[in-house]
C-alpha cells in the first residue's frame, strides 16, 4: 500500500495548532531512526488490527482510498471478519471542512448502542496532515463512545507502536470514565487475588504460563493490553502492577502511571529473566522476599532443565518490528546460540534497558529502529548460520545459501514465557540451521536461472549474443579513454 508524505499544515490553518501538538507528541513517545517513514506496513495497520479484534467496537478510516484499500485488505488477509467503515473525500471537502462534517454524520449514523460500546475513527496521513479536528467529535453518542486518533505514515515509525496509539487513547477514556464513578465489571467478575496487567500482544498460551508463574506469589494475571473489549480497560486499569512484556507502549504506560500503577520491564523469559522478573514483580507488588523465593525455588529449575534439553548450536543474527525481539534474543542465548546482532524497528526505551544490557554483556550489538541497511549489513558482517528477519532480510539470507526464518510468522508466534517458552523455539531453530547443505544442492542445481540474462520469462533457452557484449564493452572503453584525455594534467 502507498504512503504518501503530505505537506505540513500551514501555519494559521484551521486545527494546525492541534495537529502540530499531537505529532509533538508522538515524536516524544515514538522518535525517529535513520528514516522518517516506515519501511515495513503502513503504521496505521497496528491500531486497525486492535480496533477489529475488540467486541463491540466499530472502526471508520479517513484517508486516500489506495491507503484505505491496501489496510482493509491487509487486515482480512490477517483474518479480520468485520467490516471497515470508510469516509471518502476529495480536494473540495478536504480544504472547506467538510470532511470533517462527513466524518461527523456517519459516526452519528453508525451509533447504535445496541451493537457497539465504542467507535474508533482514524486520520490516516492526509487528514492528518491537513488537520481534520477528530478531538471535535463528541466524546459519545447514546453511550456509545467515540474514540478519534491520528495514525500518520510520517508521525508513527511502526505499525506496532500504533497499536500503543490507540490502546493509549481507550486507557484514557476508561481511566476518566473510572474516576467519574462506578463502571462495568469484568466479565467473569473481579478476583479475589491482585492482578498484573500484561502489556502487549502475545502467543496466547503466554498469559496462562505467566499465571503460573505468579501463582506462589499470590498475584494473578489480569488482562492483556490491548484489551479484546471495552470493559477489559477497566480491570487492565485495576491491577497492583503492569508488566511491560512489549517495552515501547509509551502512551499506554503513561496512563497506567497517572493512574499510579508501577511498572515493571522486562520479562519472565528463559532462566536470568524468570529469576529478574520475579523479582521486580514482588517487589512492585509488596510481595514477601519469601514467597519470591520460593517462586523462584520451584519454576527456575525446571526452565533451566527445559533449555539444556532443547540446545541450539549456531550463529544467528535477529531482526524484526513486532517489539519483542529483545526478548527472543534473550532466549536463543540461553539455549546456547551463539546471537551476534538483534535489531529491532521500534524505538528504546526504559522498558527494554534491562534486556538490552543483559544482551550487551554478553557480546550482542543491539540496534533500535533498525533499518533495512542495517540488518543486512549485520548479515554480511557476521555471516551467520541462520538469518531470523523481515522478508527482505530472509530473502537476501536465501539467495546467498543461508537458512532463514520470518520473524513475525515463525518466531513470535511461539510461547516465550516460562517453562513452556524455554524450549519452544529449538525445534523450528534447529531445523532451519540443518538446511544449510539443502540450499548448497539447490545453488548448484538450479545455478543461476532467473538472473542476468535468464531474468523474466522465456518460451526458449534465451539466445547470448556476445558480439553486442563485445561492442558495447569497446563502447565503454572509448569513452574512458576520451574522458581522460579531457581530464587537466
Amino acid at each position: 500500500m502507498s504512503l504518501c508524505r503530505p505537506k505540513p499544515v500551514p501555519a494559521g490553518a484551521p486545527s494546525a495548532d492541534a495537529s502540530r501538538e499531537v505529532l509533538a507528541r508522538y515524536a516524544k513517545d515514538y522518535p525517529a531512526g535513520p528514516h522518517d517513514q516506515p519501511q515495513s506496513m503502513c503504521p496505521a495497520f497496528g491500531s486497525l488490527r486492535v480496533g477489529l479484534r475488540m467486541r463491540r467496537t466499530a472502526t471508520v478510516l479517513s484517508g486516500s482510498a489506495c491507503c484505505v484499500y491496501g489496510l482493509t485488505f491487509t487486515s482480512h488477509f490477517y483474518g479480520a471478519k468485520r467490516t471497515v467503515g470508510y469516509v471518502p473525500f476529495n480536494s473540495e471537502t478536504l480544504v472547506t471542512g467538510k470532511l470533517f462534517e462527513d466524518i461527523r454524520e456517519a459516526v452519528f449514523k453508525l451509533a447504535d448502542p445496541a451493537l457497539y460500546d465504542a467507535i474508533v475513527v482514524t486520520n490516516l496521513c492526509v487528514p492528518t496532515a491537513s488537520g481534520v479536528p477528530l478531538r471535535l467529535l463528541p466524546k459519545q453518542i447514546d453511550g456509545v463512545r467515540i474514540v478519534g486518533i491520528d495514525v500518520p505514515g510520517f508521525g508513527v515509525p511502526t505499525h506496532a507502536e500504533a497499536k500503543d496509539v490507540l490502546a493509549g487513547a481507550m486507557l484514557k477514556y476508561a481511566r476518566e470514565e473510572a474516576e467519574q464513578g462506578p463502571v462495568q465489571a469484568p466479565r467473569g467478575g473481579r478476583g479475589e487475588k491482585p492482578t498484573v496487567t500484561l502489556l502487549g500482544e502475545m502467543f496466547p498460551a503466554d498469559p496462562v504460563g505467566i499465571g503460573m508463574l505468579l501463582e506462589p506469589l499470590g498475584l494473578a494475571t489480569g488482562p492483556v493490553v490491548p484489551t479484546r473489549e471495552w470493559r477489559e480497560l477497566y480491570a487492565a486499569l485495576d491491577c497492583a502492577a503492569v508488566a511491560a512484556i512489549h517495552p515501547f507502549y509509551a502512551a499506554s504506560i503513561r496512563e497506567f502511571e497517572t493512574a499510579g500503577r508501577p511498572v515493571v520491564a522486562s520479562a519472565p523469559v528463559g532462566h536470568d529473566g524468570t529469576a529478574d522478573w520475579l523479582e521486580s514483580i514482588g517487589r512492585a507488588c509488596n510481595v514477601e522476599t519469601a514467597r519470591v523465593d520460593a517462586a523462584k525455588a520451584k519454576w527456575l529449575p525446571a526452565i533451566r532443565a527445559a533449555l539444556q534439553a532443547a540446545p541450539i548450536r549456531g550463529r544467528i543474527t535477529l531482526s524484526g518490528y513486532e517489539g519483542s525481539e529483545l526478548l527472543v534474543a534473550r532466549l536463543l542465548v540461553e539455549s546456547g546460540a551463539d546471537v551476534r546482532y538483534v535489531g529491532t524497528a521500534c524505538g528504546r526505551t526504559a522498558w527494554s534497558d534491562p534486556d538490552r544490557e543483559w544482551l550487551a554483556a554478553r557480546g550482542v550489538h543491539v540496534q533500535y529502529r533498525a533499518s533495512l541497511e542495517q540488518d543486512l549489513a549485520a548479515f554480511r558482517e557476521f555471516e551467520p548460520d541462520l538469518a531470523i528477519g523481515t522478508t527482505p532480510v530472509v530473502q537476501k539470507a536465501k539467495e546467498s545459501r543461508t537458512p532463514a526464518l520470518y520473524f513475525t510468522n515463525l518466531i513470535s508466534a511461539r510461547p516465550l514465557m516460562g517453562v513452556a517458552g524455554a524450549g519452544s523455539l529449538a525445534q523450528v531453530v534447529n531445523a532451519a540451521l540443518s538446511n544449510r547443505e539443502r540450499f548448497q544442492q539447490m545453488e548448484d542445481f538450479f545455478g543461476g536461472v532467473g538472473t542476468g540474462d535468464a531474468a523474466g520469462v522465456w518460451e526458449d533457452r534465451p539466445a547470448e549474443h556476445p558480439e553486442y557484449r563485445a561492442a558495447y564493452r569497446r563502447k565503454l572503453e572509448k569513452a574512458a579513454k576520451a574522458k581522460k584525455t579531457e581530464e587537466p594534467v
